[in-house]
């Protein structure tokens, strides 16, 4: 018989968790699953939860909450002291399901029949090394711009997933400088980004398709720069994020690397799957197959 590690984030997205709880529940026992339920109190708890979780007793550590979620699973299976791992499973609960949207798995249902057929794909993960720590990530790492607008997204909460898309046209209008060092696979270049934002998966934020070409088993690391514009450029730009249609455009940048560097003159935070956690400099690299998902 089946045992799962089971955390449900209570605060995740703007529904109330308790419906797609009992969903999994009623699953897990009509297909005779044993379970143990934890529910998060504070932000990281996921991740003390995963660090401290004797897996040998479980065949999986599924979580219902939304990219934010995710992250914290991750994090904590992968810092364990003892450096074991066993696979994941998410059931979409979030405002923000960019992983689940780009495996096209939004469907509650469909994600508890994933992790019932317990067939785990090996997923790359993206190393993130700051001066002080170390972060992975299974979705975005963004600088500049897309740090500044989840910072602002994070004010507006309480609207739920659009609260991106109004963050971003406020700083689209703001439009500060930013300069920097990249080095992308060895290669370094300056210059005075607007954004930089590197994607293992093709969404991002709320249905925004910001690597189109991105697949989160290829061992590549999709990299999206875009250098300083005029607002009107960048507001001619915002739309076309929605069907990936912006890398065609004059001011983004579409690469695909193994690692990259970004070192600013001045240091400023990073978005990491949503998360605003750590500072520049960075050295972002992918580890391939670095964890099974129950996907």
């Amino acid at each position: 018989m089946k045992n799962i590690f089971l955390i449900v984030n209570p605060n995740s997205g703007t529904k109330d968790y308790s419906i797609v709880l009992n969903l999994v529940i009623n699953e897990f026992e009509k297909a005779k699953i044993e379970y143990t339920l934890n529910k998060t109190e504070y932000s990281g708890h996921a991740i003390d939860l995963v660090r401290s979780c004797d897996v040998s007793k479980y065949d999986s550590v599924c979580a219902v909450g939304g990219d934010g979620t995710l992250y914290e699973v991750l994090n904590g299976m992968l810092t364990r002291d003892d450096n074991m791992k066993i696979p994941i499973g998410l059931i979409p609960g979030g405002t923000g399901n960019s992983f689940m949207k780009t495996i096209d798995c939004l469907d509650p249902v469909d994600a508890i029949n994933k992790i019932l057929s317990n067939m785990p794909m090996s997923i790359d993960v993206m190393k993130v090394s700051t001066s002080d720590k170390k972060y992975y990530s299974l979705n975005l790492v963004g600088w500049g711009m897309a740090t500044d607008i989840s910072v602002f997204a994070e004010k507006l909460r309480i609207i739920g997933g659009q609260r991106y898309n109004i963050a971003s046209i406020f700083e689209i209008i703001k439009n500060k400088k930013r300069e920097a060092r990249l080095i992308v696979d060895g290669q370094e270049r300056e210059g005075d980004f607007c954004f930089i934002i590197s994607c293992n998966t093709k969404y991002i934020g709320k249905g925004m398709k910001m690597a189109p070409n991105a697949l989160i088993d290829d061992g590549l690391i999709d990299l999206i720069i875009v250098k300083k514009t005029s607002r009107a450029t960048l507001l001619s730009v915002f739309p076309k994020l929605f069907n990936g249609t912006h890398i065609d455009h004059d001011a983004c940048e579409y690469l695909q690397c193994r690692s990259f560097s970004i070192i600013p003159k001045e240091n400023g935070q990073l978005n990491i799957d949503g998360e605003i956690i750590g500072y520049t400099p960075v050295d972002v690299d992918i580890i391939e197959e670095g964890i099974e998902l129950l996907v």
